[in-house]
């Protein structure tokens, strides 16, 4: 088992800037992939942006994140970060992070899920 703790959400306004952190702890040698996931009331979870925990530069983002937020990782400190920068109202959402697996170009998604954190933007 993984488990994924998320902070770093709040209320911010349009323009501005948030940092989310998720740490991992658990059975993190499963894993080889992180990502942030993001839910808006009434619309489905989509990736925001990805990561490869063992392949330095593997990253993938939503085009409607990219050139805005930015997916680090500390494999030392098991901690994933999401730089958000130039907010707008339509980024507010519950923000989940989410352990899984890379491979093959592709990344996979299964049970490893945090308990999500609210990121406001008002306008």
């Amino acid at each position: 088992q993984v488990q994924l703790v998320e902070s770093g959400g709040g209320l911010v306004q349009a323009g501005g800037s948030l940092r989310l952190s998720c740490v991992a702890s658990g059975s993190i040698f499963s894993i080889n992939a992180m990502g942030w996931h993001r839910q808006a009331p009434g619309k489905q979870r989509e990736l925001v942006a990805a990561i490869s925990t063992i392949v330095h530069g593997i990253t993938n983002y939503a085009d409607s994140v990219k050139g805005r937020f930015t997916i680090s990782g500390d494999n030392a400190k098991k901690t994933v970060y999401l730089q958000m920068n130039s907010l707008k109202p339509e980024d507010t959402a519950v923000y989940y992070c989410s352990a899984g697996k890379y491979h093959g170009g592709s990344y996979y998604w299964g049970d490893y899920w945090g308990q999500g954190t609210q990121v406001t933007v008002s306008s």
